[in-house]
């Protein structure tokens, strides 16, 4: 069942329908900056496309705190351009065949999107049953041609994304405690946190312990680029991302509506004084973190710290499964990180 009445789910909905790759943020930024505008939330875009909002703290001498989800999504790029308009490409980000299958993407060119549809040919084959597809293997059909491509704007280096109707959120299972799937949470979902959080703050009349930018990045699955340009401008004491947290093999996470906040990656073992911290105030939002080592994941907070544009990093998030594909959440988790985020700030000082 399709239920986006849920504020999390409402907003990410919203989000969803814009197409959102690397370097091609444009999109998404303009609808994020709508929602701040309706929320009446002051803010200010950077040369990069970063989108930051400042708010005050009761100590206003202490150094920044840096709140951080990034707007790309994982795509593919074009490689090469036949003459019959067949595209040839390559992954973006953490993006392979084998989490998409065949169906309908968006050509995300210099001009307007531009549909097509993702082939990896017959599987009359002998060898079928033992496939295994690389990127080499796969096409994109557009019915146009080469030049009507170009005229167009689609050309080498521009991107594609699975088509939007293919990703809206669906909720199954326990309607008092549903898991919700959709085409991907990362890191929209942790753009909805931030969202709501400087909607909660302004409720409640929270103000934050310490300064604290709430920052919407770009680049992220290109190399962070974003993250380093912000980090090292504003130097901040500490930078969190907001961001998923993966179900690899062996982690020992569940979808039970727990967060989880990284203790090390495949980029740096994390500040653990921060993941006391924030596991603090989990609990004193009424949940409780995972703590997960990751051999093969990073983020923007990785990135950050291995530039030294930041004295301390974390990264918190929803646990999700299927990690880069059709993505699986349980519901609450997504309120459950909220609370704590809410907690974090109002009481946090280093």
């Amino acid at each position: 069942m399709h239920t986006p009445e849920h504020p999390a789910l409402a907003l990410f909905s919203r989000l969803l329908a814009v197409p959102s790759p690397s370097g091609r943020e444009e999109r998404l930024a303009a609808v994020v900056r709508g929602v701040l505008d309706e929320q009446g939330d002051a803010h200010e875009t950077d040369a990069a496309g970063n989108i930051i909002v400042r708010l005050a703290g009761r100590d206003p001498a202490a150094r920044p705190m840096v709140l951080a989800a990034h707007m790309d999504e994982i795509a593919m790029v074009i490689t090469g351009i036949d003459e019959d308009g067949r595209l040839r490409v390559d992954r973006s980000g953490g993006l392979y065949p084998v989490k998409l299958g065949e169906g309908p993407v968006e050509i995300v060119g210099d001009g307007d999107v531009v549909p097509g549809v993702l082939c990896m040919g017959s599987m009359h084959r002998a060898d079928a049953a033992s496939l295994q597809l690389t990127w080499q293997d796969v096409r994109v059909l557009t019915g146009l041609s080469a030049v009507q491509l170009r005229q167009a704007g689609v050309r080498t280096g521009s991107t594609a994304v699975p088509a939007r109707f293919r990703c809206a959120p669906w909720t199954f299972g326990d309607e008092a405690d549903p898991l919700v799937a959709a085409w991907t949470f990362d890191d929209r979902m942790g753009v909805v946190a931030l969202v709501r959080l400087l909607e909660a703050l302004r409720e409640r009349s929270v103000t934050p312990a310490v300064p604290t930018l709430v920052c919407f990045t770009v680049h992220e699955e290109g190399g962070c680029h974003g993250a380093k340009v912000l980090a090292q401008r504003e130097r901040p004491e500490v930078f969190i991302a907001v961001d998923g947290c993966p179900i690899a093999p062996g982690s020992g996470l569940a979808l039970d509506g727990r967060p989880a906040v990284w203790s090390k990656d495949s980029g740096t073992h994390f500040d653990q004084r921060l993941v006391r911290a924030l596991c603090s105030a989990a609990r004193t939002a009424g949940t409780e973190l995972y703590t997960p080592v990751h051999a093969a994941a990073a983020s923007d907070a990785t990135a950050v710290y291995a530039v030294g544009a930041a004295d301390r990093v974390a990264t918190i998030g929803h646990v999700r499964e299927n990690s880069h594909g059709f993505e699986v959440a349980r519901l609450s988790v997504f309120d459950n990180l909220l609370a704590t985020l809410v907690q974090f700030v109002r009481a946090y000082r280093p």
